[in-house]
């Protein structure tokens, strides 16, 4: 869920998007889920939809709720904000609006250490459908494989994976910039 406006939503996801995903939302709360006490976790997440860092996450929360809930009584247990990294679609736009190297720079001058600590390829590994093993799904999405000679599930190694070095790249700035990201949302 992009955001809590169909013309912001449409914009970046394409026409009719909002509208599905409210319609989804509803169905979702119409069983339960998101709903306090019902056990059914409903989280969404928000990525800006430009060059920039995503707002604070609990403020944003907040706003989401509030706009949902008013609008279309939707209830959700919590917001995950994410950094755009810069890759596959992202990476394009930025790359043929001339925002590239502000963005990239903007990342690079965000760097939050405190977030290092806890970004998700510490303690998450991503496992694509034929089995190749990868420090996070953006790795995955790019094709770098974990660094170890056991890349395959069918190989796990536990020892191993803890002592693996993780494959690095520029998009990794955008997990370690301001507040952190992650599937999780911020970090730090």
């Amino acid at each position: 869920m992009p955001y809590y406006k169909r013309e912001k939503t449409d914009k970046q996801r394409g026409d009719g998007v909002f509208d599905k995903s409210i319609e989804a939302l509803k169905m979702l709360n119409a069983v339960g889920y998101g709903k306090q006490d019902s056990g059914l976790k409903l989280d969404l997440v928000y990525n800006p939809s430009g060059a920039f860092l995503p707002s604070n996450q609990a403020l944003l929360e907040k706003d989401f709720k509030k706009a949902l809930k008013e609008d279309f009584d939707i209830d959700f247990n919590h917001l995950f904000a994410i950094t755009n990294l810069p890759i596959s679609r992202f990476l394009d736009y930025l790359l043929i609006s001339g925002n590239y190297e502000d963005y990239m720079y903007s990342l690079v001058e965000a760097f939050n250490p405190m977030a290092v600590a806890n970004v998700m390829c510490t303690n998450t590994i991503s496992v694509s459908w034929d089995g190749w093993l990868y420090d996070c799904d953006f790795n995955q999405m790019l094709g770098l494989k974990i660094a170890s000679k056991n890349k395959h599930i069918s190989d796990y190694n536990e020892t191993e994976m803890q002592n693996r070095t993780i494959v690095i790249s520029q998009h990794c700035y955008g997990c370690t910039a301001g507040a952190g990201s992650s599937c999780q949302g911020t970090v730090a």
